[in-house]
């Protein structure tokens, strides 16, 4: 079976997300864990980093749909951070960037929440 892992890290508001490996059907739980353990500490402002995933399935694209709207309902966000172009033209196929801000570096995704924590001061 193909190996996936998250870790997590705190940058202050924000949680950054780090992929490892095949996220796919099998291995999806996990990020549904990661997902759901930051919403029950209503840690709201997610960044996801993709920098070593390897592989996504419709599957793993469907745990970030399974969350988005609980997210936003609380006023949060999911941020989506260096992609390699194989994972990304998976997202592009299917419509992500209309829904998902995606940035290059997991730096820039969270200079993004910086902003629009400013503008709501």
């Amino acid at each position: 079976m193909a190996e996936f892992s998250t870790s997590t890290k705190d940058a202050g508001d924000i949680n950054v997300i780090y992929l490892k490996g095949y996220l796919d059907a099998h291995t999806a739980p996990v990020l549904e864990n990661t997902f759901s353990d930051l919403i029950e500490k209503s840690r709201y402002s997610i960044v996801v980093n993709f920098g070593e995933l390897a592989y996504i399935s419709s599957a793993g694209l469907g745990v970030f749909m399974a969350f988005i709207e609980k997210i936003r309902e609380n006023n949060g966000d999911i941020k989506l951070a260096g992609m390699s172009d194989k994972v990304y033209n998976i997202f592009d196929l299917l419509g992500f960037p209309l829904l998902y801000e995606i940035f290059k570096s997991e730096e820039d995704a969270i200079k993004k929440f910086d902003e629009i924590k400013k503008l709501e001061k």
